[in-house]
């Protein structure tokens, strides 16, 4: 299978860009189930093919994938869901340990738990890494490597992952702050949008960082308010679209199929029927209201957002870009320099994340082994 690879533009800037035009209006079917419903049915082909792997962290997304997957198999008399899930030293606030604890109790699937552990191992060029880059190239998202172990332990079977929930579930728009809490944050994020686009994007050519900071805005303020909207949009996002495009070619090189539940035609549609018209409604309202009395509590339950920086950002980084010569990157783009400049502080920015896993590869030849076609 083909992978989708990120252009030189998307590698250099640290975003993924462009909205596919919308597909011919087509009215919503009527008769649709439940969105619940609609959910639980999503899960069937993977619980058909097992092994059946979930990637669980815990979070909301993954918590409600996995808890569906074992309502369903226990109806329909297939084996349960294998939740999989990672776990990391020295990344206190990538924690998600007690939620995790929390869930696989109230599902009982303790049983057929895995926990993989990990120190520098998923590091941007850690070992993990290495492996995904000497076969495809760079691919998006940078942090598609961490499913790798989990493709081969679902090998010949199934992979669900809690895919596309921050687009459908969640949206980019902010609900009003209500917490202490959550105004230092809405506070911080302004203050952060306001910064001028050569500060965001100090290692770019300033013309470039200004023209990605218009267009990351712009695509920002387009996302529609009303759920119904809001969906059909994110899911002709290119960013969603390599995502889920990388994940099925993962996974078929280990005879599984990649299954990303939430991003289901049926679910969504029913999604869009039953609670379409909602606008401005939270990630929390809009479980409670899917979800209702089925499932144990705790797994729709409001939780802190894990933060994987601490993940992805480990030594094996920090040594490749402490050694980097300031050669290989698109000099139209970037200013290599300012680059080294930044890469000599730590930790580095974060949109600088692909470019460490290009730059290594050109600095350790052996390349990738996949056809890849770049998407524009």
């Amino acid at each position: 299978m083909t992978v989708l690879r990120p252009t030189s533009f998307d590698i250099c800037t640290g975003t993924v860009l462009g909205v596919d035009p919308p597909a011919p209006r087509r009215h919503l079917p009527t008769g649709l189930p439940d969105p619940l419903d609609a959910l639980d049915a999503a899960m069937l082909a993977g619980l058909s093919r097992p092994p059946c792997v979930v990637s669980f962290s815990g979070g909301l997304d993954s918590s409600l994938v996995l808890a569906v997957a074992v309502r369903a198999a226990r109806r329909e008399g297939l084996p349960d869901p294998v939740p999989v899930t990672w776990r990391f030293t020295g990344a206190p606030r990538a924690d998600e340990s007690d939620w995790q604890e929390r869930v696989i109790r109230a599902l009982r699937v303790g049983g057929s738990w895995q926990i993989l552990r990990a120190d520098d191992e998923l590091d941007l060029v850690g070992p993990v890494a290495r492996r995904l880059l000497r076969r495809y190239g760079v691919v998006h998202p940078v942090n598609l490597h961490l499913h790798l172990p989990l493709a081969e332990l679902a090998t010949g079977g199934s992979l669900l992952t809690g895919g596309g929930g921050d687009q459908v579930l969640a949206g980019w728009r902010r609900s009003p702050a209500t917490s202490l809490r959550a105004r230092l944050g809405w506070l911080r994020h302004t203050v952060r949008s306001r910064r001028r686009p050569t500060e965001l994007f100090g290692w770019l050519r300033p013309e470039v960082a200004r023209s990605v900071h218009r267009a990351s805005r712009a695509e920002e303020r387009a996302e529609p308010r009303r759920l119904r909207q809001r969906i059909a949009w994110h899911t002709r996002r290119r960013d969603l679209k390599m995502t889920c495009a990388a994940l099925a070619a993962l996974a078929a090189d280990h005879q599984a199929t990649a299954i990303q539940p939430l991003l289901d035609e049926r679910f969504l549609a029913a999604l869009a029927l039953h609670r379409g018209y909602r606008q401005g409604v939270s990630r929390d309202e809009l479980l409670a209201e899917i979800v209702r009395d089925a499932l144990p509590a705790v797994v729709t339950a409001p939780r802190r957002k894990a933060r994987f920086r601490e993940v992805f950002l480990r030594e094996p980084t920090r040594e490749f870009v402490r050694s980097w010569d300031g050669t290989g990157a698109d000099a139209d783009l970037v200013d290599p320099n300012a680059l080294r400049a930044l890469w000599a502080h730590w930790p580095i920015p974060g949109g600088t994340a692909s470019l460490v896993q290009q730059l290594w590869l050109a600095a350790n030849p052996g390349g990738a082994t996949e056809p890849a076609s770049p998407t524009g």
